[in-house]
């Protein structure tokens, strides 16, 4: 009995140590259910963080830019939405095809 609780123990710590440290990202076509207003631009250097899309849960990391596209929001830990207005957005990206450029401003 003892071991079946260590084990249960264990198993929910990694779970919920492993899904605080995720960055997973639902787009939403709704401004109002948005974390993050979010504007795209081609110019890294005004970026606040420059993402790199994943096609793996297991790649996002908090805070990374490594960024893994979900299509269920309550699988979500962060909800944006697009806009095409800079002036209304709180969170400026750019996308990269190369992991290795990720940077998240401080």
């Amino acid at each position: 009995m003892k071991n079946t609780l260590k084990i249960f123990f264990l198993l929910f710590s990694v779970f919920l140590f492993s899904k605080a440290d995720a960055q997973v990202v639902y787009v939403t076509e709704w401004k109002s259910e948005a974390n993050k207003i979010v504007y795209i631009t081609d110019n890294e250097a005004e970026a606040d963080v420059v993402v790199y899309k994943s096609e793996w849960k297991s790649d996002a990391a908090k805070n990374s830019g490594i960024w893994f596209f979900s299509e269920w929001k309550n699988d979500a830990d962060m909800i944006i939405y697009y806009t095409e207005w800079k002036s209304e957005a709180n969170l400026i990206i750019a996308y990269t095809d190369d992991k290795a450029a990720v940077r998240v401003k401080k």
